[in-house]
C-alpha cells in the first residue's frame, strides 16, 4: 500500500494573493487537499514547491533587517 502524501502545511498561514506564503498552495488546493487522490496531491506538492522557490527572493527581501 502506498504511503499517504503529507500536507505541505507548515503552520505559517498567510496569503499573498491567493497563495499561502507558508506552503505555496493556492486557496483552492488547500480547500480540496483532503479530497484529492494521491496523484493530485503529488502534483500539488510539486507545484507548491516551485511557487515557494519563486517567492523566496521576494520573502527574503521583505525580511526585517538587523539595526545597528
Amino acid at each position: 500500500m502506498a504511503k499517504e502524501i503529507e500536507s505541505p502545511c507548515v503552520s505559517v498561514c498567510r496569503l499573498k494573493g491567493d497563495l499561502c506564503v507558508g506552503c505555496g498552495r493556492s486557496l483552492e488546493e488547500i480547500r480540496h487537499w483532503k479530497a484529492m487522490k494521491r496523484p493530485e496531491k503529488i502534483a500539488t506538492v510539486k507545484r507548491a514547491d516551485q511557487r515557494l522557490k519563486k517567492m523566496a527572493p521576494i520573502s527574503e527581501s521583505m525580511a526585517p533587517t538587523e539595526q545597528t
